[in-house]
C-alpha cells in the first residue's frame, strides 16, 4: 500500500519513521529474550504515547472549526485518558495492555479513516501507520512477557 499523493513528504518520512519503535521491540524482544520485558514495556509506553498524540491531534482539528464541535473536543480526549489507564495497569498484565492498546489505536484509526473535513492524502496515511502499529502491538501482545 503507498501513500495517498499530496501526502507532505515531512509528514510521510516522520509516520514512517514513527514505525520503528512499534516494530523493533517485538523483534528485539523475540531475538534476545534478557530484554524481552524492557522491549514490552517501552512498546507499551510508546503505544500509550502515540494514542494520546492522536487524540491531540485531532483534538487540534476540532478546535479550529468554526463553531467548535463540542462533541468532537470531548471524544478527542478519550485517546489520552485510555492511554493513561492502560499504562496504569501492572507490569503482570502487559500483554493484555500492548492488546488493548492495539486495538484502541485500530478504532481511532478507523475514525480518522473515515472522518470528513480531513486532508485527502490523511486517511490513506493513518490506514498505513494504524496498521503498522496495531501490528507492531499485537506482536508485542504475542511475543513479550514480562
Amino acid at each position: 500500500m503507498t501513500p495517498a499523493p499530496g501526502t507532505p513528504r515531512v509528514v510521510l518520512a516522520y509516520g514512517l519513521l514513527g514505525l520503528i519503535p512499534f516494530l523493533a521491540p517485538p523483534l528485539i524482544g523475540g531475538l534476545f529474550p534478557d530484554h524481552a520485558a524492557f522491549a514490552a514495556r517501552a512498546l507499551a509506553l510508546y503505544g500509550g504515547l502515540i494514542l494520546s498524540f492522536l487524540g491531540g491531534a485531532r483534538w487540534a482539528m476540532a478546535v479550529r472549526q468554526t463553531p467548535v464541535d463540542a462533541r468532537i473536543v470531548s471524544l478527542a480526549m478519550i485517546p489520552t485518558l485510555v492511554a493513561l489507564a492502560v499504562l496504569l495497569l501492572p507490569a503482570e498484565l502487559r500483554a493484555a495492555q500492548l492488546a488493548v492498546l492495539a486495538l484502541a489505536l485500530l478504532v481511532h484509526g478507523a475514525w480518522d479513516v473515515w472522518s470528513s473535513g480531513l486532508p485527502d492524502w490523511y486517511p490513506r496515511l493513518r490506514l498505513i501507520l494504524t496498521l503498522g502499529g496495531t501490528a507492531g502491538l499485537s506482536a508485542g501482545a504475542l511475543v513479550l512477557h514480562g
